[in-house]
C-alpha cells in the first residue's frame, strides 16, 4: 500500500490546458521513464535542467519496438538534489486534452510508476530540506488564490519571508532558554550572573519580552492573510424594495439575484466573489428587513420571516455593511436608526438617484452617504472607491505589514503560534512571582517546541500525512 515517507517513483498530471503537463520523481525515475521513451540514451545522459524531445511509448515492449506511439512531448529532466522535490524527476510536456494525459499516466503505470498521493510532491520537497511547513503551505495558497494581492502574499510565504521571521523570533527565545539552562546547571559559584539571575528571576528578560510582543502581532496577522485569501465579507442590507439586488448586480456586472417591482422577492442571501484593488470581497445580498406580524397567515410571509432572520445573522458577521435606502421614498426613522447602531462598519446608500436624489440636510446628516442608481450605473465608481478605502482602513488589512510582510497563512500557524505566546507569557508571570527558575525554563522550552512544529523542525508523522493529503494531486 503507497504511504508518504517513501522514495519509489511516482507520477502525477499537475496541469491541465493546451499542453498538459505530468510529473514524476523518485530513485530511478530516469531508468523507468527511459523505458517508454523514442530516445532512450538521449533521455539518461539530458544533463539536470535540460529538455529532450521525443515520443512516449505505450510501454516497455513498445519503446523496444518503436511501435505504437502515444504523444510527441517535451522531457524537463531534473537531477538529484538540484530538483523541485530533491530527487531525480522529470516533468512531461504533452498535447492538452484528456485522452493523451490520461494514455501517458497509463504508460508511466506499466513502466513501474505509482500514482503520487496528493501532495506527495511537495511532502518529499519538505523531507528532503527542500522547503520547510510555511513555504510547503504556501503552496496550496498559490494554487487557490483568488486575487492578485492573495497571490503577492502566497509568493512573499513560499520565498520564505514568514520562515526568516520565525527563526529570528526563535534565535531570540533561545537565547533566553540557554541562559536559563545555563544558570541552572552551574552554581553562582562557578559563572559569573546578573542579579536577577542571582535571585532566581528570568534571565535575558528583554529578548523574552521583545519575543512576545513578536509572536503576538504575528498571531493578529493572520487575520489580514485571511481577508486576502478568503476575502472579506460586505452585506447589503436595507429595506423591502429599496433595491438592494439590483445593486448586488450591478456590482457584479450581472444578473445573479431576481429582481422585480414586489417587495421581499429575496428569501435567503446570495453570495459572490469580487476584487477591490487587490482584496478579495463577498459579496452578500440579503432579504429585505422589516418587521413581519407575529403570526404570518402565508406560506410566502413564512419564508421571509426566515430570510430576515438569516439576513440579521448575516449582518452581525459582517466586516462591511451597505445599508441601502430606497431613494423614491425617502429615510425613515427606521433606516436612521439601523445606520447609527452600526457605526464605521456601515456605508450608508442612497439609491434610485434617477428618480429622486437625497436633500442637502440628509448629506449634511450622514456624510458617508453614496449617491447612486443600481438600475442607470450612476454612482456605482464613487461606491467601489468607498468600498476599497474601507477595506483598506481595516486595522486587519492596514495594521503590521510593515512589521510582517508575510504574516501567518494557515489557522495552524496562528494556533501554535499562539500556544508559543500563551507559554512564553506565563513563564514571564512565573518570573514576575519570583516563583523558581527550574520551574519557568519548561514553558520556555515548550515555546521553543511549538515554533519548531510551525517550520517542521518538529513534525509528528500523523499531522504530517493529515496536512499535505488536503493537496492537490501532482503538487
Amino acid at each position: 500500500m503507497s504511504a508518504y515517507g517513501d522514495t519509489v517513483p511516482i507520477a502525477a498530471q499537475a496541469a491541465q490546458g493546451a499542453l498538459a503537463l505530468l510529473r514524476t520523481s523518485g530513485e530511478g525515475t530516469l531508468e523507468l521513464l527511459a523505458r517508454i521513451f523514442s530516445r532512450p540514451r538521449a533521455l539518461l545522459e539530458a544533463p539536470g535542467h535540460t529538455v529532450v524531445h521525443g515520443w512516449i511509448l505505450p510501454g516497455p515492449a513498445g519503446a523496444e519496438s518503436g511501435a505504437g506511439k502515444i504523444d510527441e512531448v517535451l522531457v524537463s529532466v531534473y537531477r538529484a538534489p538540484r530538483s523541485y522535490t530533491g530527487e531525480e524527476g522529470a516533468d512531461i510536456s504533452c498535447h492538452g486534452g484528456s485522452a493523451a494525459a490520461a494514455a501517458i499516466l497509463e504508460s508511466l503505470r506499466g513502466a513501474g510508476f505509482r500514482d503520487a498521493l496528493p501532495g506527495e510532491f511537495t511532502f518529499r520537497a519538505f523531507m528532503n530540506g527542500k522547503l520547510d511547513l510555511t513555504r510547503a503551505e504556501s503552496v496550496m495558497e498559490l494554487v487557490s488564490a483568488k486575487t492578485q494581492g492573495g497571490l503577492e502574499r502566497a509568493v512573499r510565504r513560499l520565498s520564505g519571508l514568514l520562515e526568516q521571521e520565525i527563526r529570528q523570533i526563535r534565535e531570540k527565545l533561545l537565547e533566553v532558554v540557554s541562559a536559563a539552562e545555563l544558570y541552572l546547571d552551574y552554581s553562582e559559584d562557578e559563572i559569573e550572573v546578573s542579579p536577577d539571575e542571582a535571585a532566581g528571576r528570568l534571565p535575558r528578560r528583554e529578548e523574552a519580552e521583545e519575543a512576545l510582543r513578536r509572536l503576538r502581532a504575528l498571531a493578529a496577522s493572520y487575520r489580514r492573510e485571511q481577508i486576502y485569501r478568503e476575502g472579506a465579507l460586505a452585506v447589503i442590507a436595507g429595506r423591502p424594495n429599496a433595491g438592494k439586488s439590483s445593486l448586488f448586480n450591478a456590482l457584479l456586472n450581472e444578473d445573479r439575484s431576481i429582481v422585480t417591482g414586489t417587495p421581499g422577492t429575496t428569501r435567503d442571501w446570495i453570495e459572490a466573489s469580487l476584487s477591490l484593488e487587490g482584496i478579495p470581497l463577498r459579496l452578500a445580498d440579503t432579504a429585505g428587513i422589516r418587521e413581519i406580524p407575529a403570526s404570518p397567515g402565508e406560506s410566502r410571509e413564512e419564508a421571509e420571516t426566515l430570510g430576515i432572520e438569516r439576513s440579521r445573522e448575516l449582518i452581525k458577521e459582517a466586516d462591511i455593511i451597505l445599508y441601502v435606502v430606497d431613494g423614491s421614498a425617502g429615510l425613515t426613522p427606521e433606516d436612521g436608526n439601523f445606520i447609527r447602531l452600526r457605526g464605521e462598519k456601515l456605508i450608508p446608500l442612497w439609491n434610485k438617484t434617477d428618480v429622486r436624489e437625497p436633500a442637502d440636510e440628509v448629506r449634511r446628516g450622514y456624510p458617508r452617504l453614496v449617491a447612486v442608481s443600481a438600475r442607470t450605473g450612476r454612482g456605482m465608481e464613487e461606491l467601489c472607491g468607498a468600498l476599497a478605502g474601507a477595506l483598506k482602513d481595516f486595522p486587519d488589512i492596514s495594521g503590521g505589514e510593515e512589521l510582517f510582510p508575510a504574516g501567518l497563512g494557515t489557522r495552524r500557524q496562528k494556533d501554535l503560534t499562539e500556544k508559543a505566546a500563551d507559554a512564553l507569557e506565563e513563564a514571564l508571570a512565573m518570573a514576575d512571582r519570583e516563583e523558581p527558575l527550574d520551574m519557568t525554563a519548561p514553558l520556555l522550552r515548550e515555546a521553543l517546541h511549538y515554533l519548531g512544529e510551525i517550520t517542521g523542525e518538529v513534525s509528528p508523522a500523523d499531522i504530517l500525512e493529515t496536512m499535505f493529503s488536503r493537496f492537490c494531486l501532482g503538487k
